[in-house]
């Protein structure tokens, strides 16, 4: 087991902490870890995807997973994995698609682990028709402040408790997920282009049930009529019949590319209104007005930006801030004044996408409630950006809305209650479990989780 003192941060790269980061090879080594932790605690980290500060400790101990990432035992004929928690979605997907089966839930990349994915209650294109990753846990093994190590199954609130608790109700040792069967390792989708947000959410009402994964690009540059335009890319995964001869030689190939990495200095002002304006209108042009069952490989339908290797550089120094919340159905209003508070704002994102949220998962802090979720990337030096973001939260909040813990890194504590209903059992049930608080982190210290 090694250890060293480092600067830490998460994937949006603002308000780095120093930490300990202890890096467990085997379960005993991690039990170790964390009866050792010191009076700042600790918190288990795996691929360091979240985007805030989810799995930063200032002052403490880091517990980086991602040695522990052995698979277990897979059930080719029941459609079961048994692996460690610090095994990614991606080496998941080289094993298992050979096989004939897939991960259930992918979110925008596959460099995520299994904890984190258990940790985050984590959600993809096709919560609308598949929840969150929790649903499809059948349980998971969890060490907790005392030292146990405890079989945690579905239904029981330290389940619930966890599926999205962000690694403060212990360290995930193992887990046990239901898998999505595929006769392909490609992917059929549909693409079409949306005129504005009302055309947009009209697409997606009438004919998302089509659809296992559903996404749209806005554009939240676009004014006036054109507010909210978006291209909308749907699809499922491709039957064998529709490859060609020579594809179906090897069906489910698992196949990624991998452009050069975005350089680690990047002009500061380089992601502009104007640079970003620009790129969105050729975006939004070159896609296609429609165009049905086009064939395209996992990678490049759920992890484009995964080619490009360190793309959150792309942002400067300074960084940035990845806002995303959900509203439910009924509150499509809030939504409309939301983006168009961002439009007007003309903050210079060009990574947004508006997803719909199916029925809710268990998770006392899983994010996705059913309605509209909508993710922006924003350079964190955009001056005034906190204020801004500030007056989005109340948005949200007065919607019976709640923004994404595992993306937020500024969020201010007062509203939290007002968004996630079943805080106080999540308190009540740490305190009983961990009254030391040995696992604790700068998000759980910034919002007193």
């Amino acid at each position: 087991m090694s250890a060293d003192t480092v600067p830490v941060t998460g994937w949006g790269r603002t308000a780095p902490t120093v930490a300990r980061v202890i890096r467990p090879r085997t379960f005993q080594e991690a039990a170790d870890a964390v009866r050792d932790c010191g009076v700042r605690g600790g918190i288990p980290r795996g691929l360091g995807r979240a985007y805030g500060d989810a799995a930063q400790n200032a002052g403490g101990d880091v517990l980086d997973m991602t040695a522990l990432d052995r698979v277990h035992a897979i059930d080719v004929d029941g459609g079961t994995v048994l692996c460690d928690a610090g095994v990614s979605l991606h080496r998941l997907m080289e094993v298992l698609l050979p096989l004939g089966w897939f991960v259930p839930v992918t979110p925008g990349t596959r460099y995520v682990t299994v904890g984190g994915a258990i940790g985050a209650d984590i959600h993809g294109k096709n919560h609308h028709v598949s929840g969150s990753f929790s649903r499809h846990v059948l349980s998971f093994e969890l060490l907790t402040a005392d030292g146990r190590v405890r079989t945690v199954d579905r239904g029981t609130p330290l389940f619930d408790a966890t599926a999205g608790g962000m690694g403060l109700t212990g360290v995930i040792l193992t887990a046990t997920v239901r898998l999505q069967p595929v006769e392909t390792s490609l992917m059929s989708v549909d693409t079409e282009r949306a005129d504005d947000l009302d055309d947009l959410m009209a697409r997606l009402t009438a004919t998302d049930h089509r659809y296992r994964y559903s996404v749209a690009w806005i554009d939240l540059l676009a004014r006036g009529a054109a507010t909210g335009r978006a291209v909308l890319t749907r699809g499922d995964h491709a039957p064998l019949e529709a490859l060609s001869d020579r594809a179906r030689r090897e069906p489910l190939a698992f196949r990624t590319s991998r452009l050069p990495a975005a350089p680690d200095l990047v002009p500061e002002g380089l992601l502009s209104r104007t640079t970003v304006g620009l790129f969105n209108e050729l975006w939004y042009r070159k896609a296609p007005r429609l165009r049905r069952g086009e064939l395209q490989r996992i990678s490049a339908f759920f992890h484009p930006l995964d080619g490009v290797p360190h793309w959150n550089r792309i942002y400067g120094r300074g960084g940035f801030v990845q806002y995303q919340f959900v509203v439910g159905h009924g509150q499509e209003d809030a939504l409309r004044r939301v983006v168009g508070r961002i439009s007007a704002r003309r903050c210079p994102s060009f990574l947004a996408v508006l997803k719909r949220f199916g029925e809710a998962d268990p998770g006392w802090l899983s994010f996705p409630v059913p309605g509209w979720t909508l993710a922006l990337d924003i350079p964190a030096g955009l001056p005034g950006l906190g204020t801004f973001l500030d007056g989005l939260d109340e948005e949200v909040a007065q919607a019976g809305g709640r923004v994404y813990l595992a993306k937020d890194s500024r969020l201010r504590p007062e509203l939290l209650a007002a968004m996630y209903p079943r805080l106080d059992d999540f308190r009540a049930l740490r305190a009983e479990l961990d009254p030391h608080g040995v696992f604790t982190s700068d998000l759980s210290r910034r919002l007193t989780l």
